[in-house]
């Protein structure tokens, strides 16, 4: 496809999560936000010593990296062998390994399970939904904490977020492997499907035609989330919109939680609760 090869570029479904080396200089994040916004959640809604975490959707590892040096016991799953693989290498320490979301199995349940990245959105029918929600129910201790961050379907209903997402196009330019990879993205609106759709057109220097891929987020409104949540077994304890590792301005660790849930982001801290308690 190209007239000049960039290293072991993959093309599929995503250029980037196909190429978590990629992935890491487009996002040049090393884990410290998201960690730090999930050992402070736990912090102020955890009620026993936690030790156990699974992240789900653990991507190029750097998130389990860094709770493992916050003092956690970290396992990461990810449905992508090629993450897997990359976060294996990269972080030696931590146990990671290829699973799906709606089959999720653990041997001991955890203390904490994190979903972070609208990774859950990824999971398009609401069956998906519920059945993810229902083995992260599993997978947790009674009395355990799931903490999810993603995008706010709510964002959408605001004159603010149509303009955002969906009249301007995101340009992005990153270097990589001494290649310069340039990506145009637009993002569209799938009413009857209830998904945000995302088309990304790749370009670089030697590329014979544009790579165009095509992926989408599920939109999930606050109402409908805490419902689905309660469902799987959950009692929501926090549901706010900033601030979060994603807001501006970041998050801090005594940060007020905003509940009128009209941001670009949506975070959520649920227990699992004992279906048999009276």
């Amino acid at each position: 496809m190209t007239a000049h090869d960039p290293g072991p570029v993959l093309l599929s479904e995503n250029l980037l999560t196909d190429n978590p080396a990629l992935y890491e200089r487009t996002f040049p994040d090393n884990g410290e936000r998201n960690a730090q916004f999930v050992a402070d959640l736990v912090a102020r809604f955890g009620t026993a010593t936690v030790t156990d975490l699974l992240d789900v959707g653990s991507g190029t590892g750097r998130d389990a990296a860094r709770l493992t040096e916050l003092g956690y016991r970290v396992r990461g799953v990810d449905i992508s062998p090629r993450m897997v693989d990359y976060a294996r290498t990269r972080y030696p320490a931590v146990d990671f390994s290829v699973a799906d979301a709606r089959a999720l199995r653990v041997g001991v349940p955890v203390d904490v399970l994190t979903c972070l990245g609208s990774t859950l959105l990824h999971l398009h029918d609401t069956a998906d939904l519920v059945a993810a929600l229902g083995r992260f129910a599993t997978c947790l201790r009674t009395g355990g904490l799931l903490i999810l961050e993603m995008r706010n379907g709510a964002f959408l209903l605001t004159d603010r977020g149509r303009r955002e997402l969906l009249d301007e196009e995101l340009v992005r330019q990153v270097d990589w492997e001494g290649v310069a990879y340039t990506s145009r993205t637009a993002l569209t609106v799938d009413l009857p499907s209830q998904l945000l759709r995302r088309q990304r057109v790749w370009t670089w220097p030697g590329c014979l035609e544009q790579v165009v891929q095509h992926t989408a987020w599920r939109l999930l409104f606050p109402q409908e989330l805490r419902h689905l949540l309660t469902g799987a077994g959950f009692e929501v304890l926090a549901l706010f919109d900033a601030p979060g590792p994603l807001t501006t301005p970041r998050w801090p660790a005594d940060g007020v939680l905003s509940e009128r849930l009209d941001g670009d982001r949506l975070h959520v801290v649920a227990r699992r609760i004992d279906r048999q308690a009276p």
